[in-house]
């Protein structure tokens, strides 16, 4: 208990001497989601559909794309589509601000030591943390709905791109480090044009996982106010209603699929 009335103290006092920062914070984050969210929303269903099924046949060839027609075709009759477009954009929002900050975390970590020993225990607490304990200190600074749903999400969904960005620069071979060096690169052009280059297989592995996790957290989410699929997972769930439950269960099921199929394509060369 000792414990947790620091850990209270903490928070309260964070909430009453940043409001303005945590307003801010809000504020930005509110605008990304609900500007991707409108794009969606706005533009017609069949386009929408049309555009992920081109993009799955250029970057992952045919079956996939038929896959994503169909899912997509299923959600849209099945009455799901807004709810879809709501998570889409939570994910996107929400993966975007993690990969934004976890990729420089994780070149800095694999540039420093220090930062690394630092680092690798948080994304240790992080990755063993319960999904369901991220909620709490974001409906404390934030209160309840999508901001605070796109809070836990990032601080869910960011370890795997900050782990596998350090381990990509890490696997970089020395004797490439060492000859590029000797040439006379200077740090910055052996980082973005040796290092990044070699390491982006491993980093593109961790985009995919970050936007993976990104999806299983928003329906978590929905718990305290997150629009999307997991609003209706959670009425089929809470009122027993087995049939709505699956449908909706079942939407996100496809757009996991669709959005894992084509990320982890996205490193590999077309044909």
């Amino acid at each position: 208990m000792i414990l947790g009335e620091y850990i209270e103290d903490a928070i309260n006092w964070l909430t009453e001497n940043f409001s303005g920062v945590f307003e801010g914070i809000s504020d930005f984050v509110s605008a990304l989601v609900s500007g991707i969210e409108a794009f969606w929303l706005w533009t017609p269903f069949y386009i929408v559909i049309a555009l992920f099924t081109v993009l799955a046949y250029w970057k992952a060839g045919r079956s996939t794309a038929l896959f994503t027609l169909l899912g997509l075709v299923y959600i849209y009759f099945a009455g799901f589509w807004d709810e879809t477009m709501q998570t889409l954009a939570l994910v996107l929002a929400s993966a975007i601000m993690a990969l934004a900050m976890g990729i420089p975390l994780g070149i800095w970590s694999a540039k420093n030591k220090a930062v690394n020993s630092i680092v690798r225990p948080v994304l240790d607490f992080m990755q063993t943390m319960p999904a369901f304990v991220y909620l709490i200190p974001a409906v404390l600074f934030f209160g309840l709905g999508t901001v605070p749903g796109a809070f836990a999400t990032i601080i869910f969904a960011m370890p795997p791109v900050v782990r596998l960005t350090t381990l990509g620069i890490l696997q970089v071979p020395e004797d490439i480090v060492e000859a590029t060096t000797a040439f006379g690169a200077t740090p910055s052009q052996l980082l973005f044009k040796v290092q990044i280059p070699l390491a982006m297989p491993t980093i593109l592995a961790g985009i995919n996982q970050t936007i993976m996790m990104a999806l299983s957290m928003v329906v978590i989410a929905s718990m305290i106010g997150a629009k999307g699929l997991g609003v209706i997972v959670l009425q089929g769930i809470s009122q027993l209603k087995i049939g709505l439950g699956f449908e909706s269960g079942l939407a996100v099921v496809l757009l996991a699929i669709i959005l894992d199929r084509i990320t982890q394509s996205l490193g590999k060369k077309n044909g």
